[in-house]
């Protein structure tokens, strides 16, 4: 297997990454996409999607930066987080729930890579190969990479949702699938459109070589036209009927067994997640002399097909961990692999964590360490949410 050659796993490499940024210059960069010394996206989202870095920590983290940077840096921490709150609160049923109708899945089939991206475009042969070698492209690149492929192209986003899930080392059914929603408008009803407008400004020189420069096929911006509303918009984009459940416990949550009878339920190991591999990951900093234990999930994986690079990212992480504790590093059904054992655990707000725990039934489950609280208002936009939250 092949490791991503611009990120290597492990809490070590994120402390280095955090330490090498610098938030100064942010709002001014951070939508550049070539020649790539011209970026200033900040490249921890894998760490963050792996519970590396914290959104917290990120928070902190650029606290004296410029003001101007700081406050639109801390914007895309919001985002991030208001996604979570939305996967949190809707689960899988996300994408059935749109409030307004866009094709989720390309009738003919699943579509590959070289259907939705031709690789003749230089804009595209830069992103998707950056996609595919290294495992990330910034913020920018993947609206162009969704926007391509479904407004234009007007494949299924569910596919193309699927492809980056495949590839992305921080991907996510939050982040990623949110992202892709509103680029095709199911979210907003106004898709995104991409055209060459954006490629000279933000890879300025890219198209002077490409092979397609004097007809290009995207000169144009896309035909595009508003989705439309679904007739019953689900009511979870106003309200919230189980905030408990979004939110997770917000104090350690001990098992009921362990309440009548303590010495029964003591944890014995800690479970890891792909989402709480971090030293500060609540459960691992509660439980410093316990073992930790970590479960590829075959059967999950069968079905997902990971780019190797994810997996490699992940044995590095654990390999990481592994020279500052004890883990252990199993194959198989958690639910099985795990049966019988008193586990320490953090909540993730991932709708596979509950299915888990839910038969696992973990001694004890700390709270996930939330940016900002989910509340139980509206989440229909980013704007809503902020204003519900008043953040």
């Amino acid at each position: 297997m092949a490791a991503s050659p611009a990120f290597r796993g492990g809490q070590r490499a994120a402390d280095r990454r955090l330490a090498e940024f610098d938030v100064t210059g942010y709002a001014a960069r951070r939508n550049e996409i070539w020649p790539p010394d011209r970026r200033g996206a900040s490249a921890l989202s894998p760490y963050v999607r792996h519970g590396l870095i914290s959104l917290p920590a990120l928070w902190r983290h650029v606290e004296d930066g410029p003001v101007r940077d700081v406050t639109k840096y801390r914007d895309e921490l919001l985002w991030q987080e208001y996604s979570r709150h939305v996967y949190a609160r809707f689960g899988s049923s996300m994408p059935g729930a749109t409030r307004f109708a866009v094709s989720q899945r390309t009738p003919d089939g699943s579509p590959t890579a070289d259907d939705g991206w031709p690789r003749d475009l230089a804009c595209l042969d830069l992103t998707v190969g950056e996609l595919e070698r290294d495992g990330w492209v910034p913020n920018q690149a993947r609206l162009w990479l969704a926007s391509h492929w479904a407004v234009r192209g007007a494949l299924g986003w569910r596919d193309g949702e699927d492809l980056f899930f495949r590839h992305l080392l921080d991907g996510s059914r939050a982040a990623n699938r949110l992202g892709w929603a509103w680029t095709v408008g199911a979210g907003t009803g106004k898709p995104y459109g991409f055209a060459r407008r954006q490629v000279e400004n933000r890879a300025p020189g890219l198209c002077a070589g490409c092979a397609l420069r004097d007809d290009c096929p995207i000169e144009s911006w896309p035909a595009m036209s508003a989705p439309d509303p679904q007739p019953d918009a689900d009511p979870r984009w106003r309200h919230d009927p189980d905030l408990a459940r979004t939110t997770g416990p917000t104090a350690p949550d001990v098992a009921s067994t362990a309440q009548s009878d303590p010495t029964a339920s003591l944890p014995t190991a800690v479970w890891l997640t792909a989402e709480s591999l971090g030293d500060d990951d609540p459960a691992l900093f509660a439980h410093r002399d316990l073992p930790a234990v970590f479960v590829f999930d075959a059967p999950l994986l069968a079905r997902l097909r990971l780019d190797p690079r994810r997996l490699v990212f992940l044995a590095e992480t654990l390999a990481d961990l592994g020279t500052r504790r004890e883990i252990r590093v199993l194959r198989g059904d958690p639910r099985t692999a795990l049966a019988g054992q008193q586990l320490a655990a953090t909540y993730a707000p991932v709708p596979g964590w509950r299915a888990r725990a839910q038969v696992l039934r973990p001694a004890v489950v700390h709270p996930w360490p939330w940016l900002v609280p989910p509340h139980g208002g509206p989440v229909g936009s980013f704007s809503a949410w902020r204003a519900a939250g008043r953040w």
